[in-house]
């Protein structure tokens, strides 16, 4: 098993470095060249920026068994068909049932971009977050382990 972090935007880096050392579980961050994300402990791999640059080098380095984090539904959907565990950086773990749903609202907000009308962004990242994405992520990472032995 291995992470994986589409790091371009992702707020919770170093959390999940700080949570996967304790799992001893490897690390690897994908970035483009306009957010190089360095951290010991993990394996950083750089791709040119570019539309989807990142997130095609993820799903083609996925494996079943393997742990993601992104908050982009589309790689999300790639990650599921791949049979990859897939988080995002609240705690919300993309799954087979919801991610549908979850693409369809993507689909609807980039309408409205297109019609001039720009959704609310997102509010200032909270502490609350960052607990509910460690709880969930150390409860998948139990999870992969059971499933190990």
């Amino acid at each position: 098993m291995t992470i994986l972090i589409d790091a371009d935007g992702c707020p919770v880096v170093d959390l999940t470095l700080q949570i996967a050392k304790r799992f001893g579980v490897p690390v690897i961050i994908l970035c483009d060249t306009a957010h190089q994300i360095e951290r010991e402990g993990a394996q950083t791999l750089v791709f040119d920026k570019g539309a989807d640059s990142v997130d095609f080098a993820l799903v083609n380095r996925v494996k079943p068994g393997d742990i993601v984090v992104t908050q982009d539904y589309g790689l999300a959907s790639m990650c599921l068909a791949k049979c990859a565990r897939v988080l995002n950086q609240n705690g919300l773990e993309y799954t087979a049932d919801n991610i549908d749903a979850l693409m369809l609202r993507r689909y609807e907000n980039k309408k409205l971009l297109r019609a001039g009308k720009h959704p609310k962004g997102s509010p200032k990242r909270t502490k609350e977050q960052d607990v509910a994405f460690s709880t969930h992520f150390k409860a998948v990472l139990e999870a992969s382990r059971r499933l190990m032995l």
